[in-house]
């Protein structure tokens, strides 16, 4: 499975291969091996490389949630203090909401071996999805997904801009980060409630669009948590836009049945005090 998933993702057996250190033929013979299994053609020639048939698609999203239960299993079976905790999170929470907590639940569980990836809001939620994370901390999840929120942090969001350079922002170019970001989409809601089309310029990271905001080429949208710095400095302003601040709180997100290093970390959360304190939420019961 690991095999072919690393075919599927880099669409590829030769690259593949390499990832996996295996010689090309040997990749090659697993996948025509889990063909034969299970009857079904599940890749295709698609130019130089390979492209996933229907059947290859659905097996896919099949195989990623074995493995992540695998990985998710042999953590469970292990003392919580010495297990290991995936964590997904969103660029601006990681950068500015996560790192404290982060630091004193090491210092409180150093024997946790902690995994952080970074990745817009959609893919941390099907990663979720996939077991192949353990808990996340982003915007909220979507609805019908079957996770549960375990813990939420007050935030808003504000239009920022450089100091005296947009009188009106309605005017200004509007700065967003890249597909299957929360507050792009948010950003995009926004500007469709106000009835106006501003030029748009879409910059990808977080990072990216922060100092954009600060050096005039536009206005964006962003996370109260991110700009404290740059507002008492001078460097940017909140800017007064009809509709915000939005509260749009930071969630604390898991599966239906969090493993127990996940467990510990949303009790760490929930024991920090201050601006980085969590609040608890009501979850529904969980499955035995």
């Amino acid at each position: 499975m690991e095999t072919f998933l690393a075919v599927a993702r880099h669409g590829s057996i030769r690259r593949a291969a390499a990832q996996l250190h295996v010689t090309e033929a040997a990749a090659s013979a697993s996948v025509a091996h889990i063909e034969r299994q299970l009857g079904a053609k599940l890749i295709a020639k698609s130019g130089r490389g390979i492209t996933l048939t229907e059947a290859g698609r659905v097996y896919a999203e099949y195989c990623r949630s074995i493995l992540g239960l695998m990985q998710e299993a042999q953590a469970a079976v292990r003392r919580a203090e010495t297990g290991r905790l995936r964590i997904g999170v969103v660029a601006t929470a990681g950068e500015y909401v996560l790192l404290r907590p982060l630091a004193s639940f090491r210092d409180r569980y150093p024997d946790i071996e902690v995994g952080l990836s970074i990745h817009p809001r959609d893919v941390l939620f099907l990663e979720l999805l996939h077991h192949e994370t353990d808990l996340v901390i982003a915007g909220r999840p979507p609805g019908d997904a079957g996770l549960v929120i375990r813990a939420r942090r007050p935030s808003r969001l504000v239009v920022v801009g450089s100091a005296g350079r947009w009188p009106d922002p309605l005017t200004a170019t509007w700065l967003l980060r890249g597909d299957g970001s929360g507050t792009r989409d948010t950003t995009l809601a926004l500007l469709e409630r106000l009835q106006i089309r501003p030029p748009t310029l879409t910059l990808g990271t977080h990072g990216a669009v922060l100092a954009a905001a600060r050096e005039g080429l536009g206005v964006t949208l962003i996370h109260g948590d991110a700009i404290e710095s740059p507002v008492a400095a001078g460097h940017l302003e909140i800017l007064p836009v009809e509709g915000t601040p939005l509260d749009r709180p930071w969630h604390a997100v898991t599966t239906r049945n969090p493993t127990p290093p996940a467990r510990l970390f949303i009790d760490h959360l929930l024991r920090a005090s201050g601006a980085a304190a969590f609040e608890p939420v009501a979850a529904p019961p969980e499955r035995g």
